[in-house]
C-alpha cells in the first residue's frame, strides 16, 4: 500500500496529506484487487496504526456493499476467512482494539451476513460462536455484530427499498427457524456468566435482548428464568438502567391483551416488593428517567389492553385491566411531579391516555375525581419556570423546557375535556390568589398564573374567540380574570416573562375589550411606554411590536378615540434608522414593519374624512420619501463598498415600510380614499432594486419579493417595463443564494433556501397570473429555457408540496398562454419533453406523500396541468400518451386506455380523483 498516502489518515495530518489519503481511498475502491491487500493486512495484523486498520475495513465494506457479486467463489471465501481470522486474533491480542474499529468490523460482518446468510453462510452465527465461546473480547465482538445485524434488518431510521424490505423479512423468518433459540440461549449464558463481574458486557447483552425482543418469539425471553434474572439486575446499580430498557421492550411487544395484562401485573408485583414503587426525590435521576419510561410503557400497555377488551366486549377482563391501571396512578403521579423534567416528561404519555379513558367513562368515582385534581395540580406546578432558566440567553436546556411545556399543555387540554368545570375553578383559584399579592410573589408564580389564563383559551375552545358570551359561568369567570389582569397593575412587574405573558394574554382575549372597552386606554399605555415598545429588553420590544399590531387590528373601530394620540406617541418609532455606526434604534427594521402597518391600519380604518386620512397618510409617508431621496443621493456618491451596502439596506427598509403601510388598504377604494402609497413609491423602486440585488442574502430577497409581487398584482401592465428590466437581475440574485454551499445538517440554512425557493416560484406565479407572460417571453430564448427548467425542477425534484403546487400552477398557466398552435416556437416540444413527464415523475417519487393534505393539493394542480395540455393540444396529446409516453413507463395497455378516458372526461373533478387512485396503485 502507498505508505505516504496512509500518513494522511491520521486526524492530525496536514491538509495535503489528508487530501492524498482521500484520493487513495477512492482509487482503492475502484481498483479490482486492492481489497485483497487490505484483507491480508487485517488477517496478518500487518499495521498497528488504528486509522490504517479502520481504513482497511472501509475498503472491505465498500467491496461487500457494492461489488460483492463481481467476486469469484474463491474471493468471497477469502473475505469470510479474513473476518474469522481477524476475530480469532482479537482474543489473543495483548490490548483490545479501539471501539471505533470494533464497530466498523461489526458493520462489515453484518453486511456479509445480509449478503450470504440465505445462500452461502447459513452457519454464520454458529461459526462466530464457536470462535468466541465465552472469551470476554470475543463476546464483546459477538454482541456488536448482533447489534449491527439488527440495525441492517430492522432499523426504523433507515429507508429500505421494497426489495431490501422483502429480503429482510426473509432473513428474519429464516433466523427465527434456524438460529434464534440458540442465540437466546447464548445470551442467557453470557448474562449468567458476566452479570456480577463484567457490567459492560452484561449491559451490552441486555441491549441486544431489548433490540431483538421486538421481532422474535416473546416466550423465549418472557419466561421465569430470564425475567427473574432481569428483575435481579434492577437492584444492581450498574445494570439497572439497561435492565429497565430491556423490560420496557418486553412490555412494549404486541401480544394478546389478557396475556399482556398478566405479564405487566406479574412484573409490577416483583418491582413493588423490591421497593421500586416508592420514589425518593434524591434517587439517581438517570435511573429514574429510565424507570419512568418503563412505568409509562406498562401503563400504556395496560390501556391498550383495556381498549381492545372493551372493543371485543370482554367486560370482565376489561374491568381487571382498568383496576390494574388505577393501581399505577399513584406511582404515575409521583413521577409526574418529580422535580427532574426528564423523569416527569417520560410519564406524560400514560397520564394522557389515562385521562382519555376517564373521558369515555359515564361517571367518575371519587377516587378518579381526586386523580384528575392531582394531575391538574401537578401540571400547574410543573409549568413553572425554575430559578436557573436563562431568559436573556436561551440555550439547549431552555429549549427542552419549552418543549416540555408543550407536552404539559396537551395534558391541560385533555384535562379540560374530562372536567372543564374543575379546570376553570382551579385556574381561577390560582390566578386570583397570585394576582392579589403579585408585588410580593416570585416572578415564576406570577408568570404561570397568567400563563394558565392564556392556556384556557385553547383548552376551553369557542368559535371566533367568543369567550365572553354563551356559557355564563365560563364567560363570567374569564371576564373577571381579564378585568383583574388589566386593573391589577401586574403589567409593571419587573420580569420579562411576566411582561410578555401579560401582552400575549391581552391579545389572545381581545374580545374582552368589546365587553369592557373602558380598559382600552390602560392597555394601550402599557403597549406604548417602558412596559412594551420602550422596554429595556429588545426581546420584549420586538414581540410587543407584533402583538401591538394585532391588538390594534382586532379592536378596529374601538380605536377611534385614540388614533391621533397613538400616532403621536409612535412618531419616534417610525424613524428610518440612518446607516451611521453606533446609532442604536429602539426597534429593529423588522419590528418597525409592524409599527408602520399599525399606523396604516389606524388611519385607513378611522372614521375621519378622506381629506383628514390623506393628510395623516402623507404625514406618515412623506418623511420616509424625503429620507429615501437623501439616501439615494448618498448612495450614488458613496465609494466605499460597505457604505454602499449599508445605504442600500436602508433604502430596502424604506421601500419595505411603505409597502407594509399599504397592507392596510383592503382594495382600490381605500387606496383612492387616501390618495397615496404605492403610486408614490413606484418611481423609486427600479433604482432601489438595482442596489438591493447586489450581494444580498436569502432574508433580503424574501422581504423584497413579496413587495414586487404586491406591486405586480396591483399595477399589472403599468410596471411591465420595470419588471422586464429587473427580471433577470432578480433571478440571478436568487439563483446565486440558492447555489451557495451549506452544511448538510444546517437546518436553518436549508429552511431559508426552501422559503426563498417558494418566494421565487410565487413571483413567477404572480407574473404569469397577472397577464404579463411577455415579461418572461422577452428575456431571450436561453433565459426563458432556464426559467422553465427551474419550474420543472421545482415541480419534480424538491420534496416541498407547497412549492410543487405553485410550479404546477405556473406550468398550467404557461400551457394555457403558449400551448396553442400560435405559441412560441419550440414550446409544444417542451410540453411533451418536460411538462408531461413532470406530471408523472413528481407523484411517483417516494417523498410525494398522498396521505398529506398539501401534497394532495399539489396533485390536484398537476391534474389541472394535464387537463390544460389536453385542452390546448387535443387528440395529439392523447396519441402521445397512448403511443409514446405511458408505454415507456411500462404501464399496462388497459390502464393506459383507462387513463386517457379519464383525461377526456369534461368534468375536471373526475380526472383529479382518478389521478390520485392512479398514483396510489402505481406506488409500491
Amino acid at each position: 500500500m502507498d505508505e505516504q498516502a496512509l500518513l494522511g489518515l491520521n486526524p492530525n495530518a496536514d491538509a495535503d496529506f489528508r487530501q492524498r489519503a482521500l484520493a487513495y481511498f477512492e482509487q482503492l475502491k475502484i481498483s479490482q484487487d486492492a481489497w485483497q491487500v487490505c484483507a491480508e493486512a487485517l488477517a496478518q495484523s500487518i499495521y498497528s496504526d488504528d486509522h490504517i486498520k479502520f481504513f482497511c475495513f472501509q475498503v472491505l465494506e465498500h467491496q461487500v456493499k457494492f461489488k460483492y457479486s463481481e467476486l469469484t467463489e474463491v474471493q468471497q471465501q477469502l473475505i469470510r476467512e479474513t473476518l474469522i481470522t481477524w476475530l480469532q486474533a482479537q482474543m489473543l491480542n495483548p490490548q483490545p482494539e479501539k471501539t471505533f474499529i470494533r464497530n466498523k468490523a461489526a458493520q462489515v460482518f453484518a453486511l456479509l451476513f445480509v449478503t450470504e446468510y440465505l445462500t452461502k453462510w447459513p452457519k454464520f452465527f454458529f461459526d462466530i460462536l464457536s470462535v468466541v465461546d465465552l472469551n470476554p473480547r470475543g463476546v464483546d465482538m459477538y454482541l456488536r455484530i448482533l447489534m449491527a445485524v439488527d440495525a441492517e434488518l430492522v432499523d426504523r431510521d433507515v429507508v429500505h427499498t421494497s426489495e431490501e424490505a422483502r429480503r429482510n423479512t426473509l432473513l428474519k423468518d429464516t433466523m427465527r427457524e434456524q438460529c434464534i433459540p440458540s442465540l437466546v440461549e447464548s445470551w442467557y449464558q453470557i448474562l449468567q456468566n458476566y452479570q456480577y463481574n463484567n457490567s459492560e458486557l452484561t449491559c451490552q447483552c441486555l441491549e441486544v435482548v431489548g433490540a431483538y425482543v421486538s421481532w422474535i418469539d416473546l416466550s423465549l425471553i418472557a419466561n421465569e428464568r430470564f425475567i427473574n434474572m432481569l428483575l435481579g439486575h434492577m437492584s444492581v446499580e450498574v445494570l439497572r438502567e439497561e435492565a429497565c430498557d430491556c423490560l420496557f421492550e418486553i412490555v412494549n411487544k404486541g401480544m394478546d391483551p389478557i396475556d399482556k395484562t398478566k405479564l405487566v401485573e406479574s412484573l409490577c408485583q416483583v418491582l413493588q416488593s423490591a421497593g421500586l414503587f416508592s420514589i425518593d426525590q434524591e434517587d439517581d435521576v438517570d435511573f429514574l428517567a429510565r424507570f419512568s419510561k418503563l412505568v409509562n410503557g406498562m401503563g400504556q400497555a395496560l390501556i391498550a389492553s383495556w381498549t381492545k377488551l372493551i372493543k371485543s366486549g370482554d367486560m370482565k377482563s376489561a374491568q381487571d385491566a382498568l383496576q390494574a391501571i388505577e393501581a399505577k396512578v399513584s406511582l404515575m403521579l409521583q413521577l409526574l411531579i418529580h422535580e427532574d423534567d426528564d423523569i416527569s416528561s417520560n410519564i406524560i404519555g400514560f397520564c394522557y391516555d389515562y385521562l382519555h379513558i376517564l373521558k369515555q367513562l359515564s361517571a367518575l368515582s371519587d377516587q378518579q375525581k381526586a386523580n384528575v385534581e392531582a394531575i391538574m395540580l401537578a401540571v400547574m406546578k410543573k409549568l413553572t419556570y425554575d430559578e436557573e432558566y436563562n431568559f436573556e440567553n436561551e440555550g439547549e436546556d431552555e429549549a427542552m423546557f419549552v418543549e416540555y411545556r408543550k407536552q404539559l399543555k396537551l395534558l391541560l387540554d385533555r384535562l379540560a375535556q374530562v372536567s372543564p368545570e374543575l379546570l376553570l375553578a382551579s385556574v381561577r383559584r390560582v390566578f386570583n390568589t397570585t394576582l392579589q399579592n403579585w408585588q410580593t410573589t416570585r416572578f415564576m408564580e406570577v408568570e404561570v398564573a397568567i400563563r394558565l389564563l392564556y392556556m384556557l383559551a385553547e383548552a376551553l375552545p369557542v368559535s371566533h374567540g367568543a369567550h365572553f358570551s354563551g356559557d355564563v359561568t365560563k364567560a363570567t369567570a374569564l371576564q373577571d380574570m381579564m378585568r383583574t389582569l388589566v386593573t391589577s397593575g401586574v403589567s409593571a412587574y419587573q420580569h420579562t416573562s411576566v411582561t410578555l405573558e401579560f401582552f400575549e394574554t391581552v391579545v389572545r382575549y381581545e374580545k374582552f375589550f368589546a365587553v369592557e372597552p373602558q380598559h382600552i386606554p390602560t392597555v394601550l399605555m402599557a403597549f406604548l411606554d417602558h412596559r412594551g415598545l420602550r422596554h429595556s429588553s429588545p426581546k420584549v420590544r420586538s414581540r410587543t411590536a407584533y402583538l401591538f399590531s394585532r391588538f390594534v387590528k382586532s379592536l378596529n373601530k374601538q380605536m377611534n378615540p385614540f388614533i391621533e394620540d397613538v400616532l403621536n406617541r409612535i412618531q419616534d418609532l417610525l424613524e428610518l434608522s440612518p446607516p451611521e455606526n453606533g446609532y442604536q434604534a429602539l426597534l429593529s427594521s423588522d419590528d418597525q414593519l409592524f409599527i408602520y402597518e399599525t399606523a396604516g391600519v389606524l388611519i385607513v380604518n378611522s372614521e375621519y374624512s378622506a381629506e383628514r386620512k390623506q393628510a395623516l397618510m402623507r404625514n406618515l409617508l412623506t418623511p420616509l420619501m424625503e429620507k429615501f431621496k437623501v439616501l439615494l443621493e448618498k448612495l450614488m456618491m458613496a465609494q466605499d463598498e460597505d457604505r454602499q451596502m449599508a445605504l442600500a439596506d436602508c433604502l430596502n427598509h424604506a421601500v419595505g415600510f411603505a409597502s407594509r403601510t399599504s397592507k392596510a388598504f383592503s382594495n382600490k377604494q381605500t387606496v383612492k380614499q387616501c390618495g397615496c402609497s404605492e403610486e408614490e413609491v413606484l418611481p423609486f423602486i427600479p433604482s432601489a432594486s438595482e442596489h438591493m440585488l447586489k450581494d444580498c442574502e436569502a432574508k433580503d430577497l424574501q422581504e423584497f419579493i413579496p413587495l414586487i409581487n404586491q406591486i405586480t398584482a396591483k399595477f399589472k401592465t403599468q410596471v411591465s417595463p420595470f419588471l422586464q428590466q429587473m427580471f433577470m437581475p432578480l433571478l440571478h440574485a436568487i439563483f446565486e443564494v440558492l447555489l451557495l454551499p451549506a452544511e448538510d445538517n444546517d437546518q436553518s440554512a436549508a429552511l431559508e433556501k426552501q422559503m426563498l425557493r417558494r418566494s421565487y416560484f410565487a413571483f413567477l406565479q404572480t407574473v404569469t397570473g397577472s397577464g404579463m407572460s411577455e415579461v418572461i417571453a422577452n428575456q431571450g430564448a436561453e433565459n426563458v429555457e432556464r426559467v422553465l427548467f427551474t419550474v420543472i425542477q421545482g415541480a419534480v425534484d424538491y420534496p416541498d408540496p407547497i412549492a410543487q403546487k405553485t410550479c404546477f400552477i405556473i406550468l398550467s398557466k404557461l400551457v394555457e398562454l403558449w400551448g396553442g398552435k400560435d405559441g412560441p416556437v419550440g414550446f409544444a416540444d417542451f410540453v411533451y419533453k418536460h411538462i408531461v413527464p413532470a406530471c408523472f415523475l413528481a407523484p411517483l417519487k417516494q417523498t410525494f406523500d398522498l396521505a398529506d393534505a398539501q401534497t394532495v393539493l399539489a396533485l390536484s394542480e398537476c391534474a389541472v396541468t394535464l387537463k390544460t395540455i389536453h385542452l390546448k393540444r387535443g387528440p395529439e396529446c392523447i396519441q402521445y400518451l397512448q403511443q409514446d409516453y405511458l408505454p415507456s413507463l411500462q404501464v399496462a395497455p388497459e390502464i393506459i386506455q383507462e387513463f386517457c378516458q379519464a383525461l377526456q372526461q369534461p368534468d375536471a373533478k373526475v380526472f383529479k380523483n382518478y389521478l390520485k387512485v392512479f398514483f396510489q396503485r402505481a406506488k409500491p
